[in-house]
């Protein structure tokens, strides 16, 4: 075992079963399929699974283990390895299915899916997953409960219109959907008041809610939709990060003469852009500085009112987002206020504005600069600051706390 450089288990996930492939990687990198098995997936098939990989693996070789996000099924086996001291990574089904894909297979199965993951994640150095703790995956199901009982309520709200400007009105139909829009309503409601109990239960968590909603148009809805969907912010060092998580990075199409039109990837989190598409237009109607100034210098030049919008929707998640991090209520005159820099630690500090613009920013629709607001990166100590270097409670009752 000597000449191995590491080891991978491949795990394909379905609802009922775990297909998964061990394989190693030698010194003169050449993949080798090790073991193979099929177990349940279920509590038991966990622990059959720990055993056979504690009788199959190398000891003294690293070991990881990778399997992909599908639905929720594999979320039960990705905590109970986690907590078994497992080094897990979980990938996209669409980035496990491009590298399938490169590998040139011809056929698809859960065999081969499970080799191909056993070998991406040899070749490739994966972040390890780490599981939300339950407050936030509580407050996670409770707000994605609140968006879809929110699309039904419109749903039934757009039957009854058409009932009522129809040809004919049957009054069983019309109070179907009068009695399921007010459960609706009712169950609505419950769910805010639940959302709002588990963000407020903290003093110092609600102090930091409150800051972020400093910011007009930004209500309690949406700065628990984006606690939720990024785990408190505690996995992103950049705004470059959280902007490609949430899809709003640019997709370029140019090739030689060529040069396409550039666009949103929108290959990210869909609940956080929907959760910002109402307040971006809100902050333009209240006219907050930063977020006018860049509504209307896009309109200007030739944008769609849209991609106006688009834009300040970016803009004002990288805002919230620093916010958070720093700790600080939203001053609408920041920036605008002229202070001579007394020495560089004040340019250096001055580094993630409330604005949320930098030197090396680009607008996620017109890719311009701001030189007006050019700003220097965080120092790389602030920078890499997680969840659990902020001034956050880890008490008993604070939010964040994995338990």
């Amino acid at each position: 075992m000597k000449n191995l450089l590491c080891q991978n288990l491949g795990v394909d996930v379905s609802k009922d079963a775990l297909e998964v492939v061990l394989s190693t990687l030698d010194m003169e990198r050449r993949v080798k399929v090790k073991a193979s098995r099929k177990f349940t997936n279920t509590p038991t098939g966990f622990k059959q699974l720990q055993r056979w990989l504690e009788g199959k693996r190398a000891a003294d070789v690293e070991l990881r283990l990778l399997m992909e996000a599908t639905g929720v099924y594999y979320e039960q086996l990705a905590w109970f390895l986690y907590h078994e001291g497992y080094q897990v990574s979980v990938v996209l089904p669409t980035k496990a299915k491009r590298y399938l894909q490169a590998l040139g297979n011809k056929s698809k199965n859960d065999r081969i899916d499970a080799r191909g993951l056993a070998q991406m994640g040899l070749e490739q150095l994966l972040e390890l997953w780490q599981p939300l703790s339950k407050n936030i995956y509580r407050l996670r199901l409770l707000t994605r409960q609140l968006e879809d009982f929110s699309n039904q309520r419109t749903v039934c709200l757009n039957q009854l219109h058409a009932l009522h400007h129809g040809a004919l009105v049957v009054k069983q139909v019309e109070r179907n959907l009068q009695k399921l829009v007010g459960t609706l309503d009712k169950s609505l409601q419950e769910l805010e008041e639940a959302i709002g109990e588990l963000l407020y239960q903290d003093p110092l968590l609600a102090e930091r809610v409150e800051k972020m909603r400093s910011v007009k148009g930004v209500g309690l809805k949406t700065v628990a939709v984006l606690l939720a969907e990024t785990n408190g912010f505690a996995t992103f060092e950049r705004q470059g990060q959280l902007v490609s998580y949430a899809g709003y990075d640019v997709v370029e199409h140019q090739s030689g003469q060529r040069s396409g039109r550039s666009r949103i990837s929108k290959k990210g989190n869909a609940h956080i852009r929907r959760a910002m598409h109402l307040p971006a237009f809100t902050v333009v109607r209240y006219k907050e500085p930063v977020f006018t100034a860049l509504y209307e210098r896009l309109v200007k030049r030739g944008k769609t009112k849209m991609q106006a919008y688009v834009a300040v929707q970016r803009k004002l998640l990288i805002l919230l987002w620093t916010l958070w991090r720093k700790n600080e209520a939203y001053d609408p005159r920041y920036g605008q206020q002229p202070a001579e820099p007394k020495n560089n630690i004040q340019i250096q500090e001055a580094g993630a504005s409330l604005s949320g613009v930098s030197a090396a920013d680009k607008d996620a629709i017109t890719q311009e600069t701001q030189p007006e607001t050019a700003e220097k990166e965080i120092a790389p100590a602030q920078a890499r600051a997680t969840q659990d270097e902020l001034p956050v409670p880890v008490g008993p009752g604070a939010l964040f706390q994995v338990e």
